[in-house]
C-alpha cells in the first residue's frame, strides 16, 4: 500500500515539473508578427497531430511553426477570411505548407476546427485540398495544409495584379470539371454525405498543374446518410453564392452547394464577380445572366478573352446551359453534382477533351480507381 502511494506521489511530482517546464516554454515564445496568441493555461501537447493522415508531416512543435512563418509575420500572410488567416511557411526539410490560424470567438473558431478535422482530415481526393495536420495550443487552433502554388480561383480570375497565371478556356474547363468532381465526391462518395455550405471561387484553389482543389470545410457539417437536409442556426454561405431558399429557411442541402457551384461556373464563363455594383447595380451576376438569356443576348455573357476558343463558341453555350440548370430557383429542379459530372461526360464524348479522366457513373458513386495512390 505504501509502495503504491509513493509511486502515485512520484507521478504527480513529474507531471507538475512537466507542466512548469511547458509553461516556461510558452512564455518564452516570440511575439513578433501581426498575430496575438492565447496560450495561457495550455494543456494540449505542443505538436501537430498526424495520426490519420495519408502524407503525415514529421511531428512539429508550435515553435517550429513560429519559426517557419517568422513569427507569423505580415510578410508570410497570403490570405484571410471570416474564420482565420492563412500563412505560407517553409519547413526545415523544404516542404512548403499553408498554415491557417483560426480566429477564436464565441466558440465558432473551435467549431470550425472540429468540422475541418471531422471532414477533410479523414478523406482523400485529388480535387480536395489535402489537410496535413493540425495543432491545438491553449485557445489557438492551427490547420496545416498542402500549399497551392496558384492560390484561389477568385484571385486568378478577378485580380489581374496578383494573378500568377492567365486562364484560357481549356484551363477554365479543367477547373470547372475538377471542382465539380470534388463536390460530387463530398456529396455522393462520403458516408455520411458532406455538405460544403460555402462553395465559392475563393474556396477553389489551384495547384501547380491548375488542378482545382476545393478547400475550406469550416462550415461543413456531417450529414446523416438518411437525412436530406441539415438545419443550422445561422445563414450559411457568402453573398452572391447563397441559393434563394436559404433566405427563406435555415435548410441546407446538397442542392444549395449545386447552386453555389453554378455561380462559380458563371464566373469561369464570364470572368465577372458574383457581386459588382459597377457591373450589375442592385442586381448580381446570376440575375444579370438570367436577364441576358431571357433577352437572347447570351453571347454578351462570355468573357471576351474566350472568343477564340479551340472548341468553339458552341461549347461555351453548353457549359452555360449546365450553369443555368444548377441555378434553377427550385432546388428539386437542379441536377445533383453526379448528374453535372454526367453532363460533362456527355460533352466530352463530342470532343477531344480528357478532363474527365478516371470518372465513371455507377450506382451514383464516383469511381476513382484511375487515380494514382500517392
Amino acid at each position: 500500500m505504501l509502495l503504491m502511494l509513493l509511486v502515485t506521489l512520484c507521478k504527480l511530482w513529474k507531471n507538475q515539473k512537466s507542466e512548469e517546464k511547458r509553461t516556461g516554454y510558452i512564455e518564452s515564445l516570440p511575439t513578433s508578427g501581426t498575430s496575438s496568441w492565447k496560450l495561457s493555461g495550455v494543456r494540449e501537447p505542443l505538436s501537430i497531430n498526424v495520426a490519420t493522415f495519408e502524407k503525415p508531416l514529421r511531428k512539429l512543435t508550435f515553435a517550429h511553426l513560429l519559426e517557419a512563418t517568422n513569427g507569423f509575420s505580415a510578410e508570410t500572410l497570403v490570405g484571410s477570411g471570416g474564420f482565420g488567416e492563412v500563412y505560407k511557411a517553409k519547413l526545415k526539410d523544404g516542404t512548403v505548407v499553408a498554415i491557417k490560424k483560426l480566429i477564436h470567438f464565441t466558440g465558432q473558431g473551435d467549431r470550425e476546427f472540429t468540422a475541418e478535422m471531422e471532414t477533410i482530415g479523414k478523406i482523400k481526393h485529388r480535387n480536395l485540398v489535402p489537410l496535413l495536420g493540425y495543432c491545438k495550443i491553449g485557445d489557438e487552433r492551427l490547420l496545416v495544409y498542402e500549399y497551392m502554388k496558384h492560390g484561389s480561383l477568385d484571385i486568378v480570375l478577378h485580380d489581374k495584379a496578383k494573378a500568377s497565371v492567365k486562364l484560357d478556356w481549356a484551363a477554365r474547363k479543367k477547373i470547372a470539371v475538377g471542382s465539380a468532381r470534388g463536390l460530387a465526391f463530398l456529396h455522393h462518395s462520403c458516408i455520411p454525405h458532406i455538405i460544403h455550405r460555402d462553395m465559392k471561387s475563393s474556396n477553389v484553389l489551384l495547384d501547380n498543374n491548375l488542378e482545382a482543389r476545393v478547400s475550406d470545410f469550416g462550415m461543413a457539417r456531417l450529414m446523416n446518410a438518411l437525412d436530406t437536409h441539415l438545419s443550422v442556426s445561422t445563414l450559411a454561405g457568402t453573398p452572391g453564392y447563397v441559393p434563394p431558399e436559404y433566405y427563406q429557411s435555415f435548410r441546407c442541402t446538397t442542392k444549395g452547394d449545386v447552386y453555389s457551384y453554378g455561380v462559380v461556373l458563371l464566373e469561369l464563363l464570364s470572368g465577372k464577380k458574383p457581386i459588382d455594383p459597377n457591373q450589375f447595380g442592385d442586381n448580381n451576376l446570376v440575375g444579370w445572366v438570367k436577364q441576358m438569356v431571357k433577352e437572347n443576348r447570351s453571347s454578351d455573357i462570355f468573357d471576351p478573352t474566350l472568343s477564340e476558343t479551340k472548341s468553339g463558341e458552341a461549347e461555351l453555350y453548353q457549359y452555360l446551359k449546365i450553369a443555368c440548370e444548377c441555378l434553377d430557383d427550385r432546388p428539386n429542379r437542379r441536377p445533383t453534382m453526379i448528374q453535372v459530372m454526367a453532363m460533362f461526360k456527355e460533352l466530352q464524348l463530342d470532343s477531344d477533351s480528357d478532363v474527365l479522366d478516371g470518372f465513371s457513373i455507377n450506382s451514383s458513386t464516383i469511381d476513382e480507381s484511375a487515380e494514382k495512390s500517392t
